[in-house]
């Protein structure tokens, strides 16, 4: 049945009715663990005080009795001075020696064998007591006391019918108390879990909508400073940067695909021309193989570059203390012998910083080898500067080259992915490199920074903070 209705199954199992049964659970069991002590206390003391009572009265009765030679009339109703036996709802019957009633109490007593044995009695202040009599509709108990040389005997009875309605009476109350308290908690239980849970309610709305449309653009509500606000804000947050990294994807693709289709339409003209290699002359043949090799290769870092690009969006590498300068001699003494340039590492302050190796080596081979492309015929030497600032875990890294250096209305471009200036078209390259650089730097909290050199060339590097994004987990951000 479970099975077949989980709508009315869920809303058995909600967070809303889990606290108003749970309010009304703990506050039954609270409610009956006090009422049974405060019944069981009220009712002890009643009864003993009843029966205090009761046993006060036959002991004087049977203090008196010894002591004065008495006769059945001197109890009698209507002989002064003995009101001492008849409190509130305590009933006094007088017997005769031969166990007779001879002064009828209110109402009548009933008089066994042994009371009339205990009349006949030679010993004064003997006693026999009868518990739970049925007189007249109410339960009594009743102490016959004799008079002593077999002159009579009194009873003495007292009402406990009236003690046990007080406590039925009680204990109806004391139920009908717990029920409501009961109730009540009920309902304040499910007030309270109404007003707690609707946020998580619109929360789970949200993330039912996103599963279901799979927009992420979803307003998600992120009222309140407790720990349900802060939930909220966090999947807020949540979905601004799945939503990000979509777009970032989306443009990604669209950005890779505009960009390969020139290499591989390249190809196709190169691969059609191969058809009728035999009809071209041996230049011809030449420069179609060194072209179809150059197409080749470029779309080898173009893909290898997107790669690199990808992963590093995504990058699990385990952060950790790197030295910048001495990446930066690792990375000089790569280029020097790829490209055959100078390069020169100048280092100050701390360098260390907390990221991740292979990230940053990758950023700062791309600064290089860029400095290198764009300044093929110079003679100076590439410069990497690795400064460290006042403020600790903080390090900057750049790199100078004497190129033509880096157009006004360019600066600002050169880190978006694929832009390349006018100037650079004719080089190899994706224009993906500084994009990379860029990426880097934001997934180490710091950002990337390009500016033209005095005297000619171009400065361009990154920063690196002390912690790795923004949120402290996994330093990415987008």
């Amino acid at each position: 049945m479970c099975l077949g209705r989980p709508g009315r199954l869920t809303r058995l199992l909600s967070l809303r009715t889990t606290f108003a049964v749970s309010f009304a659970l703990v506050a039954a069991a609270v409610t009956v663990l006090v009422g049974f002590l405060s019944y069981s206390s009220a009712a002890g003391l009643l009864r003993v005080d009843k029966q205090s009572i009761f046993d006060e009265v036959v002991s004087d009765l049977q203090g008196e009795v010894r002591e004065q030679r008495m006769t059945p009339l001197d109890f009698s109703s209507s002989a002064p001075g003995h009101d001492l036996v008849r409190p509130a709802r305590t009933d006094v019957q007088v017997l005769g020696p031969d166990g007779g009633v001879v002064d009828k109490g209110s109402p009548g007593l009933p008089v066994t064998g042994a009371d009339r044995e205990i009349a006949g009695a030679a010993d004064a202040g003997r006693l026999v007591v009868h518990k739970d009599i049925d007189v007249g509709g109410d339960v009594y108990r009743i102490a016959t006391v004799a008079l002593g040389d077999g002159r009579g005997a009194v009873q003495v009875a007292q009402e406990f019918s009236d003690t046990e309605d007080l406590l039925r009476n009680l204990q109806q109350r004391t139920l009908l108390l717990m029920l409501a308290v009961v109730t009540a908690a009920g309902l304040f239980g499910w007030w309270l879990a109404r007003r707690i849970t609707r946020r998580l309610v619109m929360l789970t709305s949200a993330a039912e909508a996103v599963a279901r449309t799979r927009r992420l653009g979803i307003d998600v509500p992120v009222a309140g400073s407790d720990e349900v606000g802060r939930l909220g804000r966090a999947f807020d947050r949540m979905l601004g940067r799945l939503a990000q990294s979509e777009d970032d994807q989306r443009r990604l693709v669209q950005d890779a695909g505009h960009e390969l289709r020139t290499p591989l339409t390249s190809l196709r003209t190169n691969i059609s021309l191969l058809r009728r290699i035999d009809e071209l002359p041996p230049g011809a043949r030449e420069e179609l193989v060194t072209d179809l090799g150059d197409e080749a290769r470029e779309l080898t870092d173009l893909v290898n570059e997107l790669v690199d690009l990808a992963a590093g969006q995504s990058d699990t590498e385990p952060p950790q203390r790197v030295d910048l300068a001495e990446l930066a001699e690792d990375v000089a003494g790569a280029t020097r012998r790829r490209t055959g340039r100078p390069i020169v590492v100048r280092a100050s302050g701390d360098t260390s910083a907390l990221g991740r190796p292979q990230m940053l080596t990758r950023a700062l081979t791309n600064l290089v080898e860029n400095a290198a492309k764009f300044d093929r015929g110079g003679s100076m030497p590439i410069e990497i500067v690795v400064a460290g600032p006042a403020r600790p875990g903080t390090v900057q890294v750049e790199v100078l080259d004497r190129g033509p250096g880096v157009a006004d209305a360019d600066l600002l471009r050169i880190f978006d992915r694929f832009f390349r200036a006018a100037d650079a078209r004719a080089l190899p390259g994706s224009g993906l490199g500084l994009s990379i650089v860029r990426e880097v730097a934001l997934a180490h909290g710091g950002a990337p920074f390009a500016h033209r050199r005095e005297g000619g060339g171009s400065v361009i590097g990154f920063t690196v903070s002390g912690g790795l994004g923004e949120e402290g987990g996994d330093g990415e951000e987008e």
